[in-house]
């Protein structure tokens, strides 16, 4: 993630253009500029934690100066819930500067993330809720480039770190950069905010960054960025052994779409399918924006060969299934969704977040909203209006109209307060798009939203 330009960029203006839409899984959370995801599977959700580049600008050899971590969930797949930035230095950690591409792991009911203070040492810090917050437990870095075993190097990288605890229960953390000679494994204690013994050297072909390990069948398999000579691929290799004995092993994917530059990747077992989450430029490219320190998220099934090789990934734009369907009967966070147009959020004053500053011709897609046999009937949606109205559309932003949601001006704009509308009858799994129609004084937001019907269960 260091400054390593392959291209030139020309500054431009930056307007995050409202009429922008984008759709995954080559994008997602597509208003937001997201890089160098980790990922945690943690009760029935998958949580990936990113590089906010939001904090970057795009000034020509400006830097990555990110000194945040978003994260976002998902239970399905499809839809992703934007949890905002959950971890901020120096107000989560006094010591550090910067927070580049962070790892996360859980271990006896705590959730520890591992992050970079720039690409000079790794600090962790640590919560009892994937959200947070974060704290510091121990008010310093945890590798350093003093850390036995971490030198002798080559203008060594000391970033990028990822956890992983093997079946035994030893819990090792993989990092580095800038060299084939520069990947380090080191064992961490019990405890995850220590570590055993020194640094263990590993050599990769081609290595530049991003080590991520995962276990398939007994096998490990490390994983990397390769450098810009090697087109800066995703490589893997893989042994017997966490530690020792690793061989090159091929390609797991190339050069995402809209990318051109450095890579990153976590690869992770989600409700019995593997998933390859990457990073590209493609927003950034859209815009006609800079695009090297603007980047976003994407995401792809990755399979397992009989031989266990890892059958080349090969990037789509919409090729990921959805794995459950969304209960509109319960509350459905507005952050919520699968593709968007025009779409901010914010903290909201109730806790969680809300979307806001939402336009006439804005939308939000809800993928696979599953309304089972009992009908749904009433649509109720906490909100604070602007006396724009909101359609509720099926299939996309022009599909069947299936009620509207007159919204009144709300007089206290720090209120959120819930409005209903009647709704056609609706059954089985649908497309469910929320279309904006007529502009305000104030900004419209949207906190939550459900349906109630026959029989306000889910059919599940």
């Amino acid at each position: 993630m260091r400054i390593r330009s392959i291209f030139n960029i020309v500054l431009l203006t930056f307007l995050f253009g409202s009429n922008l839409t984008v759709l995954a899984d080559e994008v997602i959370v597509g208003y937001r500029h997201l890089a160098d995801p980790a990922s945690l599977v943690y009760n029935g959700r998958v949580y990936l934690y990113a590089s906010n580049d939001d904090d970057n600008t795009m000034e020509k050899n400006s830097g990555y100066i990110m000194k945040s971590i978003v994260c976002v969930s998902s239970s399905d797949m499809k839809n992703w819930t934007d949890h905002g930035v959950v971890f901020q230095v120096p107000r989560d950690a006094k010591w550090a500067t910067k927070t580049w591409a962070p790892g996360i792991i859980a271990r006896n009911g705590k959730i520890f993330m591992y992050f970079g203070n720039g690409d000079l040492g790794i600090g962790v810090v640590t919560a009892t809720n994937p959200i947070g917050p974060f704290k510091d437990p121990i008010g310093k870095e945890l590798i350093s480039m003093q850390t036995p075993g971490v030198l002798p190097a080559q203008n060594m990288w000391l970033f990028d770190p990822m956890t992983f605890i093997d079946d035994d229960g030893q819990a090792y953390m993989y990092f580095g950069g800038n060299g084939e000679s520069n990947v380090r494994v080191i064992k961490l204690n019990e405890d995850m905010i220590s570590v055993n013994g020194p640094a263990i050297t590993l050599t990769a072909k081609s290595y530049f960054e991003a080590s991520w390990l995962h276990k398939y069948n007994g096998t490990y398999y490390l994983s990397y960025s390769s450098n810009p000579k090697a087109q800066m691929r995703i490589d893997y290799m893989t042994s017997k052994s966490p530690t020792s004995g690793f061989t090159y092993a091929g390609v797991v994917a190339g050069q995402p779409a809209n990318n051109n530059n450095n890579n990153h990747q976590a690869i992770f077992e989600f409700k019995g399918q593997w998933y390859h989450a990457f990073h590209n430029r493609t927003i950034a490219n859209k815009l006609g924006i800079p695009t090297e320190f603007k980047r976003n998220l994407g995401i792809e099934q990755l399979n397992h060969n009989a031989d266990g090789t890892i059958k080349q990934i090969v990037y789509t734009t919409n090729g990921v299934t959805q794995v459950d369907g969304i209960n509109p009967y319960g509350r459905v966070e507005a952050e919520t969704m699968s593709s968007q147009k025009g779409v901010k959020t914010e903290v909201c004053r109730n806790g969680g977040m809300n979307v806001t500053d939402l336009k006439d011709g804005n939308w939000i897609k809800i993928s696979g909203v599953d309304f089972g046999s009992h009908k749904a009937k009433k649509f109720t949606c906490n909100l604070i209006g602007n006396g724009s109205s909101i359609e509720l559309r099926l299939g996309s932003q022009t599909g069947k109209l299936i009620g509207t949601l007159n919204t009144s001006v709300t007089e206290n704009e720090e209120n959120f307060k819930s409005t209903s509308c009647n709704v056609d009858e609706i059954t089985e799994k649908q497309d469910l798009f929320l279309v904006i129609k007529g502009n305000g004084t104030n900004p419209l937001k949207i906190n939550w939203w459900k349906f109630s019907g026959d029989k306000t269960r889910h059919r599940n």
